[in-house]
């Protein structure tokens, strides 16, 4: 059954570029659709997208805000290879895993795969990434949204499970580090006397 948010969502661009001030383009719609966010937060998707979006929950349409930004034609970003030092910030922080490449080694844009967030050019300590015009057939192609729609749930998927493995692994050590203090009467005498001591501080 599709619902409002996903009717708004298929309206958005897809660049997940937070940019409206959410966690990108899913998280807005559904902002849109419980009446908790206007419908004119949306630089990549401008005076269009708002028109669409007003269209479909039959409002009037609002001037982008300009708080979030500014309309401007969208773009790609493109590593100047022979400047990259390979310290994978622009990769950590790319919303649709465009970016290709390992740790001090040079890294890559997959152009076909750049929604133009441009959150990769702040993140770059060398300045090596530049924005360049995203052709229009790829702006205007519908199956680029909905390929960076699921390049963005699949790594909010991979992200999601890697920090759930983490917190298991942490529970699992502190598990083991209480098993093996209660078996040991000195360990246990110690971590005693330390939390008597944490809890005297003020």
């Amino acid at each position: 059954m599709t619902t409002l948010a996903d009717r708004i969502d298929a309206l958005l661009p897809q660049t997940q570029c937070e940019q409206c001030g959410f966690h990108g383009c899913r998280p807005y719609a559904e902002a849109i659709a419980r009446g908790e966010a206007e419908i004119n937060q949306c630089p990549p998707g401008g005076a269009a997208g708002i028109l669409k979006l007003a269209t479909l929950l039959g409002r009037e349409p609002l001037p982008l805000d300009s708080e979030h930004g500014v309309e401007k034609p969208r773009t790609l970003a493109r590593i100047v290879e022979a400047d990259c030092i390979g310290c994978t910030k622009c990769i950590q922080v790319c919303p649709v895993d465009a970016i290709v490449g390992s740790a001090k080694l040079m890294h890559t844009v997959i152009a076909d795969d750049c929604t133009g967030c441009e959150l990769c050019v702040p993140a770059c300590p060398v300045d090596c990434i530049v924005l360049e015009p995203m052709p229009m057939a790829q702006v205007e192609d519908i199956t680029h949204a909905d390929s960076a729609r699921r390049h963005f749930q699949r790594r909010e998927a991979r992200l999601a499970g890697e920090q759930a493995q983490r917190e298991a692994e942490l529970a699992a050590r502190k598990a083991q580090v209480a098993a093996t203090v209660s078996e040991n009467p000195v360990l246990a005498a110690l971590a005693r006397a330390k939390a008597k001591q944490q809890e005297s501080k003020p």
